[in-house]
Formats: structure tokens, sequence, C-alpha cells
């Protein structure tokens, strides 16, 4: 009889490596920059209010976080920022984007624990090449059957990735360390969704635990192949 679980998927930042830490760093650096002319509270309400206009046309990413941080810089100064702020703001992006990756506890042995057995993807979304590059650092990528990069993550997203996979969504899992984007769109799917925390998260990634039978909730990756030797 076939499995009743036949691929995982797996979110990439800050599920497999660390990324969110970053961002923050950027942020206190951010803050450092623009203190003659914000206070630190109300630059962090501007610049996320800017990244949640900006999503639409800039993506997910480094890329568009400096992007936001810069247009953030010219509306607190009433367009007065200098030049060398905005230079100090470019050079941040260019540093996050050459960080080299750092794997999170359990990553690789989650994924070699599942890679052969069942059909194992990542499903990323954000800058394509930065995406591509951080694959290729983690050392992961040979452990993948595919790779997915996308500009958004929705229900629509999973039913197409899954929907092309033995025994559709409904045989699939995403595993991912955010509600709204690895969760509850894949549950909605019909796969199952399971929520791996992580101790910095994005604002805009914020999303309510579903109430669903095919929710779950592990505290690291170290109890993911246990979870999934228990579905079959």
């Amino acid at each position: 009889m076939p499995r009743r679980l036949q691929t995982i998927g797996f979110d990439a930042d800050d599920t497999l490596w660390h990324n969110e830490r970053f961002f923050a760093l950027t942020q206190e650096r951010f803050a450092e920059l623009l203190a003659d002319h914000a206070p630190p509270d109300h630059l962090a309400e501007r610049q996320i209010a800017a990244e949640r206009r900006n999503i639409g046309q800039y993506g997910f990413g480094v890329k568009g976080f400096t992007l936001s941080m810069i247009e953030t810089a010219i509306e607190v100064t009433e367009g007065r920022v200098p030049a060398t702020v905005i230079g100090a703001l470019l050079e941040a992006g260019r540093e996050m984007l050459a960080h080299p990756i750092e794997l999170l506890p359990h990553a690789r042995e989650a994924v070699e624990a599942v890679a052969g057995t069942y059909r194992v993807l990542l499903i990323t979304k954000g800058d394509l090449l930065h995406q591509e590059r951080k694959l290729a650092q983690s050392g992961l990528g040979d452990l993948f059957d595919g790779v997915e990069i996308v500009s958004d993550k929705r229900p629509d997203t999973y039913a197409r990735i899954f929907g092309a996979c033995p025994g559709g969504a409904g045989a699939a899992m995403m595993v991912g360390n955010s509600m709204k984007s690895d969760v509850r769109p894949a549950i909605e799917a019909g796969g199952w969704g399971v929520f791996v925390p992580h101790d910095l998260a994005w604002d805009l990634e914020h999303a309510e635990p579903p109430e669903h039978p095919r929710y779950r909730a592990l505290p690291d990756l170290g109890a993911l192949p246990a979870l999934v030797a228990g579905l079959e």
C-alpha cells in the first residue's frame, strides 16, 4: 500500500540555517545611523511599514530590506539623509548577502533522516541568486530531490508543487518556522504543516496556529524523524 506520507518540504531561512539574526543586527546598525532623527521604536515602525508597502514590488529578501531602509531614512530625515548614511546602508546590505551560512541545530540530521525514503524538497522564498548561493554554501543541496524558490508562499503555491509529487498534497508535509508562510498555507492546500519555532521572527510572518488535525508543532528539527515515523 502507498505510504501515508510521500513528500516532505523544508523551508530554508531560520528553519535550516540562521537568517533573521542578520536582519536584526543590521536594524540595530540602522537605528544607530539614524539616532539623531528618530528613536529606535519609531524607526522600526516606519521600516516595517515600508517593507509592507514594498513587498509587492521588491519581493522578500535582503535587497528589498535594504531599499526599504533607504526609503525610511529619506522619510524620517525629510530628504536630508547624508550620502554617507545611504552608503553605510548599502554596505550593510552587501555584508548580509555575503554572510556565510550557519546551519541550525539538527538541520543536517533531520534532512538526512528522511532523504531517500521520501521525496524531499526545499521550498523557499526570496531573491533567486541569494537563495541559490545560500543553498550551495549550506552543503545540503545534494540531499534534496528538488528546489523551489518562489516569490511567495500561498496555498496555490503548495498545491502546484505538491500536486506534481506522488500522492499529491494529501501525502505531503511542509516543515518551517513560519505559521503564515510554511504551516497554514500548506494545510490549506491539503498537506501537513509542521511548525519548528525560531527565537527570532519577522513581524510580517506572524500568524496564529491553526486548529487542524494536520497541524503539528515541534521543539526543534531533532524531533522530526520521530514525528514522520509516527504518521506511518
